[in-house]
Order: C-alpha cells, then structure tokens, then sequence
C-alpha cells in the first residue's frame, strides 16, 4: 500500500458516508471520487505489515517482506522505500500490464488524531500461494501475518502456504487481527487460525471483542490466552495487556500528543517483536512497543522518523 494522508473534519466523513475510525474497503472508481474530494495530501509508502516491517528493520533486524505491488510509479516507490529502511523486498513486481494497479489508501485524519482509511487493494488483492518462497520462511524464526490481507481470491490459500513453511522449520506464527471490519468478513477462517496455527496474537481492544463476540474486555481477553501461546493486546492511553503461561502484565502508555493514529498498531508489534527475538522479557517488549508506537502517532505518516534504537537507549529499554 502507498498511503495518502490528509486532515478533514468530522462532517466531512459524515458527508461522504465514510464511518469513522476503521478501514474500509474502496474500488478504484470510489478511491478517485474521495481523492478528488480530499485537501492537499502527503503520499507516504504504507501497509500495516510493511510498516512492521520496516519498523524491526529500522531497529537493525533482519527481515524480509512478502507484498504485491505493480510495476508503476507508486509499486516502485513502495519497494524503494522498503529497501532504504532496511527491509529485504522479495515479491517480484506484477507485470505493468496488470489490469489493477499498486493499492493505495486514502487515510483520513481528524483532529483528535483519529484515522479512517479507504482502501483500493489493487494488485495487492492479488497474493496468491506462488508469491510465498517457502526457503524464505523457512529462514525465518517468526513470521507476521497481516489480517488485512485476508481479502483476495487465492489469499487465505497464500497464507496457509506460509504459515506451513514457517512449521516444517520451526517457525513460529504471529499475527494482527487488523481491524473489526476485517474479522466480520472471515470470522470462521480467523478462529480457525487462531485455534490451530497461531502462537502470537497482536490485536486491540474492538478487533478482541470483535473476534470473541463479546462486550466483555476481560472474557476476550481469557478466550484468547486459552487458545493461543501468547496474546498482546492494545488498548490506547491504556497501554497494553499481555498474556502468556497464565501470567499476565499491564505495561502503561507513554503520554504523548496524538498527530496521527496510522501505524500505532503496526509499530507497536514492531518494537515488541524486536525485543521478542533479541531475548528481551514480554514486559520489556511491551515496554519497547509502547515506545515505538508512541513515536509513530507523534506525527503524520506510519514509518518512524526517530531512530528507535536511541529511542529505547534514552528510555532505559535497551
């Protein structure tokens, strides 16, 4: 995804019947509508896993990413950008003949620092099980999974493919629910996956109770940590709950000024995914998650402008 940013006001959602604070899927005719509509913009590479992503590789870890972009203007910026942070970008390009183009999503931010995304997935639609090099993943200690990614025809064939390489070499599977819209459209194949498949789970406080069909904060939070390893869960100026072996920790949040939402949760498993693999304590990786996602909605856009890693040392995580 190529993220394009702009600041609008709350009747300006209400006009265009767009619900606040979650994403929304767009065709391409909708996406050039809203982008007419919209004030001037910033465009910015983007992605919630991407931005994962280039959030552990911007801390010095060694990763690669698995996407689909075009071979157009914005698929190279994507791929650009993903590269300069450190990132190992392995997805061929889709032919520039495609029919779809490289996905983009308009953000919209609000003054509360709230976004709502509308989202073309364009070529990205289009992961299937023959973008997943399975020696990559057998390379990898854990891999991340994208609930947003679970829109497409052969995508949940893409994902098992991943998620059976990543087991046949001792990998271990993370994923992020994404968003509350995402699990309402493939609820059964998300349980599925959680119960058989998943060993880390990163989601919020709406996408728990989305996924446990429940108004109870705490019961969510229970029916995860039974089925699944270790479980992560945000909860904004909360902070952030994690479970794992029947103990639990409440790690706070850093006080800081809301710009922009976009890539709190991406940046968030950035920082707890680091500590994760450089043997860092679960407490101390929530602490590092809270960190990085503070520094990202301290301003526009989902990619880190401070160097995290001097970040943590200032902070005492390091």
């Amino acid at each position: 995804m190529v993220d394009i940013l702009t600041h609008c006001d709350d009747a300006f959602l209400e006009e265009n019947g767009i619900q606040k604070g979650i994403m929304q899927l767009v065709d391409r005719r909708r996406g050039l509508e809203l982008y007419d509509r919209i004030g001037p913009a910033e465009e910015m590479s983007g992605g919630s896993a991407a931005n994962t992503i280039a959030g552990i590789a911007a801390l010095g870890g060694r990763t690669a990413y698995v996407g689909k972009v075009k071979d157009d203007q914005l698929g190279a910026i994507f791929a650009h950008d993903l590269r300069a942070q450190g990132a190992v970008y392995e997805t061929p390009f889709a032919p520039a003949d495609h029919p779809a183009e490289t996905g983009r999503c308009i953000v919209l931010v609000t003054p509360d620092g709230e976004r709502t995304m509308n989202t073309y997935l364009g070529v990205t639609e289009f992961l299937s099980p023959s973008d997943i090099d399975v020696n990559q993943i057998a390379e990898a200690e854990w891999i991340f999974l994208e609930g947003y990614r679970f829109d497409g025809p052969e995508s949940h064939e893409a994902f098992a493919r991943a998620i059976r390489a990543a087991r046949e070499s001792g990998g271990r599977v993370s994923i992020t629910l994404s968003d509350p819209f995402c699990i309402e459209r493939h609820r059964e194949a998300f349980a599925r996956m959680l119960r058989e498949d998943v060993d880390l789970l990163f989601a919020n406080r709406a996408e728990i109770l989305s996924m446990y069909e429940t108004d109870d904060f705490e019961l969510a939070l229970a029916r995860a940590a039974a089925e699944i390893d270790t479980v992560v869960c945000t909860d904004s100026e909360n902070g952030a709950h994690i479970l794992s072996e029947g103990r639990r920790w409440h790690v706070p949040a850093l006080p800081t000024q809301v710009v922009d939402a976009t890539g709190a949760g991406d940046l968030f498993a950035a920082g707890f995914l680091w500590g994760l693999t450089h043997g860092y304590d679960l407490e101390s990786c929530g602490r590092m998650g809270n960190s990085a996602a503070a520094e990202v909605i301290s301003h526009l856009g989902a990619r880190p402008q401070e160097d995290l890693r001097k970040r943590f040392l200032a902070q005492g995580l390091l």
